[in-house]
């Protein structure tokens, strides 16, 4: 478990306990050198008629399958909307350089809030100063708009820096003390 302080695990599973997720589908998978790599089953819901989980109904029976996007579409996407991202073995995917696991664990926690929120979890793999974020439709077997739409929330507010911006924030200091995004590597 090297890499990893005692105490944080815990923390980490706490994560996924937001809403309706409980931390019994939270599978971790630890592995000295490789960082923990937290899993949530993604099952199909359904819900009694007439369940609402804020404005949307629900129920996934009875849906018609969401358009999933071929390698070339999805390329192509990705480049215009999202350049950091790639496509790649089934997932679009993104790597968040952080400056330590303090950081690292702010990238989670931002992502599982982003993830909650659009009721579309995402895979995420954490080391020490990084987080890999995979999105892929489980339900509809491959990328859709779903994904897109949940990686530009995670892109926007993840490397969002105020200070640059010229408002009244004035951001994270630039003292490495501070920082918790490499925002030059990510």
């Amino acid at each position: 478990m090297s890499g990893i302080a005692s105490g944080t695990l815990p923390a980490l599973l706490r994560l996924k306990r937001i809403g309706r997720v409980l931390a019994s589908v939270a599978k971790p998978v630890i592995s000295p050198g490789c960082g923990l790599r937290i899993r949530v089953n993604a099952a199909p819901l359904v819900w009694r008629k007439g369940h609402e989980h804020g404005n949307a109904k629900m129920s996934e029976a009875g849906k018609e399958k969401e358009k999933t996007y071929s390698e070339a579409e999805i390329k192509a996407r990705l480049e215009k909307e999202l350049p950091r991202w790639v496509y790649e073995g089934g997932w679009i995917r993104r790597t968040f350089k952080t400056t330590s696991w303090k950081g690292t664990l702010m990238v989670i926690n931002t992502v599982g809030h982003l993830a909650e929120a659009a009721w579309h979890h995402p895979d995420l793999t954490a080391s020490y100063a990084w987080v890999e974020v995979r999105l892929q439709n489980h339900a509809a077997k491959g990328i859709t708009d779903k994904d897109f739409e949940l990686a530009k929330k995670i892109e926007e507010v993840v490397l969002w820096q105020p200070g640059l911006a010229g408002g009244a924030l004035e951001g994270t200091p630039a003292d490495h003390r501070f920082s918790y995004i490499d925002y030059k590597k990510s």
